[in-house]
């Protein structure tokens, strides 16, 4: 591929590309040359362990977060809808308006001293916020900024995320080791969850926020163990230049940018649904919606059992993506997120609560094996010295509308309902995800083989 970006056309990339496969084979004989399929050497890697358990114990942390956050709020006195978006909002708008600049942090500096930054900020955020819900009275504003620091901190964590990986592991490993941290991911959502209701329900949304923090802290403290790795880092140049070079490297690939303009309205109509609307319904119309024994269910808790159910339908998707392997991964993945149509829909019509718990299921076995095709793709695809920075891209494109979900949700809420609001939410995920699936680049990419299987598989559509 030949890129050029302005002033002058100058080149930029290729050197960058041509030595990609030269890059993913010194990686590999680093880590001993392992060859696909064998677990066991990757569970033996102590450095993609420490990855695993901080990965697994900061998402706890992020699924906790905003259960406590939103039901927090709603019991503060006189906590009402709007609040919750004003403090989603300031959340997700620095990790939004800095995603790019993570990128090029992560590109420039070791990615291990990027996560444990990151990592650490967060804990230190959330802490904030559950310390003022629990000695009160808590400020919008105060609340407001507390959250944006999360969200600083949230703009670096990802890209250097994603770079780590191929940093600690093998290509030959790499879908298999994403397939692991979506385990850990899924098993930390399902059990997060459903403390998190507990510790809301038992002490109060402030601190289960002092919970989160921990977590978070937790796991900064297991990344000061994490390996230091230069080789993949890119060098002596501009920021705004790796900037550029990203960007080029992003827009060059029909496939990426159509399944992150794709991620960036799913994102935004599930930030209105599972942000704001969906606590909302949970308060109001889901209390006693399911007996256990002769016991309702408060409405928190059906709301966490709903959010139980994708984490549950997460995992067996994460054992599905660890033998499973699509020769068109971005198009399957395209298709079983198509299953995230009925949740929102089937809240809007009043469908029984056990109806809406199985749909989250299948919600969360498509989105999981989607995860791990699409990211094991872009690690395969992109050359490691641009992998942050593209990554940053998708963070960037993907969240960009999230503070618009978190903001307009309350508005439409009281203009059409919550119900209808549900719907449109649920119309809006169809539409956008039946374009992303007549995309030609997403419809035509396949996979690359692993070293030594075989010829290369081109892409028969025009862009890739």
């Amino acid at each position: 591929m030949n890129s050029t970006a302005g002033n002058g056309g100058e080149q930029l990339g290729d050197e960058q590309l041509d030595d990609a496969p030269a890059q993913d084979t010194a990686r590999d004989a680093a880590h001993g040359g392992e060859q696909p399929g064998d677990d066991a050497s990757l569970l033996s890697n102590r450095p993609f362990l420490l990855l695993l358990a901080a990965r697994t114990l900061s998402m706890m942390g992020f699924v906790f977060a905003p259960v406590a956050l939103a039901f927090g709020i709603l019991a503060m006195p006189g906590g009402e809808a709007w609040m919750i978006s004003a403090v989603l909002g300031a959340q997700l708008t620095p990790e939004v308006l800095l995603a790019l600049f993570g990128g090029v942090i992560a590109d420039r500096y070791p990615r291990a001293y990027v996560m444990r930054a990151g990592l650490a900020v967060s804990g230190i955020g959330w802490l904030t916020l559950g310390g003022m819900m629990v000695l009160g009275p808590a400020s919008v504003w105060a609340m407001c900024l507390a959250a944006a620091l999360t969200g600083l901190a949230a703009a670096v964590v990802y890209p250097a995320l994603t770079g780590i990986i191929p940093d600690l592991v093998p290509r030959t490993q790499l879908q298999q080791a994403n397939a692991w941290l979506g385990m850990g991911g899924s098993v930390a959502r399902l059990t997060g969850l459903v403390s998190a209701g507990a510790v809301v329900v038992a002490l109060g949304g402030g601190w289960a926020l002092v919970c989160a923090a921990g977590l978070y802290l937790i796991s900064a403290v297991l990344a000061l163990w994490l390996p230091i790795s230069r080789d993949s880092l890119a060098r002596g140049e501009r920021v705004l230049r790796q900037l550029v070079e990203g960007w080029v490297e992003f827009k060059s690939r029909q496939w990426l940018w159509v399944v992150v303009c794709e991620s960036g309205l799913l994102i935004m109509a599930f930030e209105a649904f599972q942000g704001v609307l969906g606590p909302l319904i949970a308060v109001e119309e889901l209390p006693g919606a399911i007996v256990l024994g002769t016991r309702p269910l408060a409405g928190e808790m059906v709301w966490t059992l709903i959010l139980a159910g994708e984490a549950l339908g997460a995992i067996v998707g994460v054992f599905i993506s660890l033998v499973w392997r699509p020769a068109r991964p971005i198009l399957v993945g395209a298709v079983l997120t198509l299953a995230a149509v009925a949740p929102p829909v089937l809240l809007g019509v009043g469908a029984h609560a056990w109806v809406v718990i199985g749909s989250a299921a299948l919600m969360g076995l498509g989105f999981e094996i989607f995860g791990v095709l699409y990211l094991t793709t872009l690690q395969n695809e992109i050359p490691p010295t641009l992998l942050s920075r593209v990554a940053a891209y998708d963070a960037f494109g993907s969240m960009v509308l999230a503070p618009v979900g978190a903001i307009v949700a309350a508005p439409l809420a009281t203009w059409l309902g919550v119900r209808p609001a549900m719907m449109w939410a649920g119309a809006l995920v169809l539409v956008v995800t039946v374009a992303a699936i007549c995309s030609p680049g997403v419809r035509h990419l396949r996979v690359r083989p692993l070293p030594g299987s075989g010829p290369a598989v081109t892409s028969p559509g025009p862009a890739s």
